[in-house]
């Protein structure tokens, strides 16, 4: 009898691991070049071709941001309505939970990337620019904070970053 609950109890477990492994889905986010670096719903998760996997329900949108050296960054967004996942419906219909997730993504989204023309490379090269410079002045407002530097050479180093700016 003990083994006849052990296995009854090991099969409910399997059934319910096998049901609810239909809730998460799957796609591929490719891009042309590849190697673009991928954000998603504003965080960096890595480059293309980058598989993305989640367990959202249906109807979900997530936003894309794809960014590459020379070329123009792309904003999109696929959302979990692309296509019937009919496991997760024979999953609903023994469990009303599964039924959250029937839509699952397609199986891959692929992005072109525009070339930056020279213009707006040079602006873009220009904001990469102004932030690295900012960076630095942050930095060097941190040393001064931590009295690692003095006020004096604070004012001599911002000096020198603020001057390149100009050039």
């Amino acid at each position: 009898m003990f083994q006849n609950k052990s296995t009854r109890l090991l099969l409910l477990l399997a059934a319910i691991v096998l049901l609810f492994s239909y809730c998460a889905s799957t796609t591929i986010i490719q891009s042309d070049p590849i190697g673009a670096k991928v954000f998603l719903n504003g965080e960096p998760v890595g480059r293309t071709p980058y598989t993305h996997q989640d367990t959202r329900i249906s109807g979900s949108v997530s936003k894309v941001k794809l960014e590459k050296e020379g070329y123009e960054p792309l904003e999109t967004s696929f959302a979990r309505d692309e296509e019937v996942d009919a496991g997760a419906i024979v999953g609903g219909l023994l469990i009303i939970v599964p039924f959250l997730w029937t839509m699952k993504y397609k199986p891959t989204h692929f992005y072109e990337l525009k070339p930056l023309t020279d213009s707006a490379q040079n602006l873009h090269l220009q904001k990469k620019h102004l932030k690295s410079k900012a960076e630095k002045l942050r930095e060097l407002k941190q040393l001064l904070d931590e009295k690692i530097i003095t006020q004096q050479e604070f004012e001599r180093e911002k000096k020198k970053i603020l001057d390149e700016e100009e050039k």
